[in-house]
């Protein structure tokens, strides 16, 4: 059974950077697509980065492009979303999620998911 379990958010201040990461747990992720959504209070959850855990290929939502960078690291299991220039608009949780379907963006193709980790970015 896969598990994902995300850490590294906080509280920061706008122009300010986290790392966020997520273990991954419970079998070969060769095959997967890693990804990472948020969501906002009231509003719907949305896609901010994927990448394909075998080649490395990665793609983003265009709010990010540039300031965000996802990666994976082999040997320790991990993805990682490293945010840089944040914006107050960033606030929101977000989620680590697992699936196998390069090039998705919708939240129903992933099957496994974390259980969030929530970045405040502060005016």
């Amino acid at each position: 059974q896969v598990q994902l379990v995300e850490s590294g958010g906080g509280l920061v201040q706008a122009g300010g950077s986290l790392r966020l990461s997520c273990a991954a747990s419970g079998r070969t992720f060769n095959n997967y697509v890693m990804g990472w959504f948020r969501q906002a209070l009231g509003k719907e959850r949305e896609f901010v980065a994927a990448i394909r855990w075998s080649v490395g290929s990665t793609y983003y939502v265009d709010s990010v492009k540039g300031r965000f960078t996802i990666s994976r690291d082999n040997a320790k299991n991990t993805v990682y979303l490293q945010m840089n220039n944040l914006k107050p608009e960033d606030t929101a949780v977000y989620y680590c999620a697992a699936g196998t379907i390069y090039g998705t963006r919708h939240w129903r193709d992933f099957v496994s998911w974390g259980q969030g980790t929530q970045v405040t970015v502060s005016s």
